[in-house]
């Protein structure tokens, strides 16, 4: 078994005007680090790098690789509609202290499979650092499956790992099986949360999930617990997690919930997102505190 790792993809904190909360970022930041996760993702799908403005998510990747300052790993969404754009921002995050990169493919239009080989292949030829590919293909309308990454990773030597951000599990455990077996070393991660145990125990390299946000220690004691086989840890914290998916239900999109929820938890960060996401109402707002009451966090 490959030692699991978990990585926060971090929500991004905002003040009301929409401008990056310095204070704000720096204690999420320290919240995860803290807790004891293997790494951090900037401008994730949970760092709603969708609706920033280029010269704001460089003034974030500064902000987050230097106040993280080797604590842990910190990779970047670098992913933007424009290839040149991408391969710009992925460079600028390298040069900065970045450890690597994660790129989605373009969406709006769905790509076809030589596309979306033709796009990978030549940003990562410009890309002068390590990168994630993030597959995301209920968004992105594109699903890059084990025939494209094979055809990729032929030549792109600095594609090192994989988010995979499918509920079914059985697509990544046929990544895993396909794809180790000839890129032993090559990093699956799962992109849902509660698929920590599954993804390690079918042999990849763990979890991105941002429902750690909220409560990092759970995840760290997962993963420790799946370290040391600790099965009555391992079920304990699965059944925990399984009720945290609720957050993707309470609210859409889940966002606005989980910087809520971490208010609550006494994390010092506003719970504004960018437009037009909405604040947590008074029905949510009961929902994420029932939630909360019945995950009931006793780690030390």
């Amino acid at each position: 078994m490959k030692k699991p790792l978990f990585f926060t993809p971090i929500v991004t904190a905002f003040d009301q005007e929409r401008k990056l909360d310095i204070e704000g970022n720096k204690n999420v930041i320290d919240h995860v680090i803290n807790a004891g996760v293997d790494g951090i993702v900037v401008m994730g799908s949970t760092g709603e790098f969708f609706a920033m403005p280029d010269a704001q998510k460089r003034e974030l990747i500064e902000l987050a690789v230097s106040h993280v300052s080797g604590r842990a790993q910190v990779y970047v969404g670098t992913g933007c509609m424009s290839m040149q754009d991408t391969i710009d921002l992925s460079n600028f995050a390298l040069e900065k202290g970045a450890d690597g990169c994660m790129i989605v493919s373009p969406y709006y239009f769905r790509l076809s499979k030589k596309s979306l080989i033709h796009y990978y292949k030549s940003v990562a030829s410009k890309v002068k650092g390590n990168i994630f590919i993030y597959n995301y293909p209920d968004l992105t309308g594109a699903d890059m499956n084990a025939e494209v990454m094979l055809e990729i990773l032929k030549t792109e030597k600095n594609v090192i790992g994989y988010k995979d951000t499918v509920k079914e599990m059985g697509h990544t455990r046929d990544l895993i099986n396909v794809i180790n077996k000839e890129y032993p070393d090559f990093m699956i991660f799962s992109g849902y949360d509660d698929n920590l145990a599954h993804n390690i125990l079918s042999g990849g390299a763990g979890t991105i999930g941002g429902l750690s946000n909220l409560y990092p220690e759970i995840f760290v004691a997962w993963r420790d617990a799946l370290i040391s086989k600790d099965y009555n840890q391992i079920s304990l914290c699965q059944k925990k997690v399984n009720r945290l998916t609720d957050f993707f239900t309470v609210g859409n999109p889940f966002i606005s919930m989980i910087k809520y929820a971490m208010k609550l938890r006494g994390i010092e960060i506003e719970d504004y997102c960018t437009e037009p996401f909405l604040q947590a109402n008074d029905k949510e707002i009961e929902g994420i505190k029932a939630i909360m009451h019945d995950v009931d966090v006793t780690f030390s």
